[in-house]
């Protein structure tokens, strides 16, 4: 197993306001990420520090080995498409493209002309006259035909529709399948990248609440619908995340893999399992897990998100 990534106990403060926390994680080297969490969680955040656009309080992060900031020999194998990227006011998007060749070794032009056809990337028009989805496709089209060996995406289908957004997502799983390389998906459209992403790291008021393979998530929690009581009995000493009622019959989810016995337990009380998406199971960890520390406000200039 081989790391790109290496974050150890990252913290950053923006005055009394702690974005992220303590955290620590790996990224390997060929797989794609999503990087998941609710608006102000820290994703941004983490994202612009290890792509040296944004300074840790404290912590240490390590990109192929070496720190990244003012390191051009890891900038230089790195591609961060932010949701709020800036260009100069008379900027074409021609002119965004012919700079992403000449500072990414990688780049493959075939499939940039390629994209620019498929998203339908208005060339002559300035960029600053670009609607939210036009702008949005031209950062997609330069994190894709970059081919940076490690590729962040932060909320790349904003604005797109959701033709564009599946045009984005089979773009990327054709390419990477020809070209492997690591990708970290920052995206509020859980279910949609669901099928994306190998990994799946979760982050809640800063912190790193969930870190796992995405088979491994599917497999962690169930639904138990069925009468009140039943349900109730079944799921008494497990770890609830969410409840729901109706009459007398409940809707309960828990955390922890069903086993054999715990099956044939549900068929004999006639309970029914259903199963939790993985947009589900986030968004019930992340209400359920208790506050690790004050809730997060985003400062003025929206570096947290």
């Amino acid at each position: 197993m081989t790391h790109v990534i290496e974050v150890t106990g990252l913290t950053k403060r923006y005055g009394s306001t702690v974005a992220v926390d303590d955290v620590s994680f790996t990224i390997e080297k060929d797989a794609i990420y999503g990087l998941l969490g609710r608006n102000g969680a820290g994703k941004t955040t983490v994202m612009s520090i290890l792509t040296a656009q944004n300074f840790a309080s404290a912590g240490t992060v390590r990109v192929f080995g070496e720190d990244p900031y003012e390191n051009a020999r890891v900038l230089s194998r790195l591609c961060f498409v932010r949701e709020s990227q800036k260009y100069p006011d008379d900027a074409l998007p021609t002119h965004a493209f012919r700079t992403a060749r000449l500072f990414f070794p990688n780049w493959d032009q075939e499939l940039a002309d390629r994209l620019i056809a498929d998203f339908q990337v208005p060339l002559k028009t300035r960029i600053k006259k670009l609607s939210r989805g036009q702008l949005s496709a031209v950062g997609v089209v330069i994190g894709l035909a970059s081919r940076a060996e490690v590729t962040f995406f932060d909320e790349p289908y904003l604005g797109l529709d959701a033709v564009a957004r599946q045009i984005f997502y089979d773009r990327l799983l054709e390419d990477y399948t020809e070209h492997p390389r690591t990708v970290i998906l920052s995206s509020h459209l859980i279910d949609e990248v669901s099928n994306l992403i190998e990994k799946v790291l979760v982050i809640d008021r800063g912190r790193i609440i969930m870190d796992e393979d995405t088979d491994s998530v599917r497999d962690r929690a169930a639904t138990i619908v069925g009468d009140s009581a039943a349900v109730d009995a079944f799921v008494a000493g497990r770890e609830v995340i969410h409840r729901e009622s109706l009459g007398r019959v409940a809707s309960v989810t828990v955390l922890g893999a069903l086993t054999d016995e715990d099956r044939r337990r549900l068929a004999a009380s006639e309970l029914d399992i259903v199963p939790v998406s993985l947009q589900q199971l986030i968004v019930r960890t992340t209400q359920h897990a208790a506050p690790a520390s004050a809730e997060a406000v985003a400062p003025e200039n929206g570096a947290l998100r």
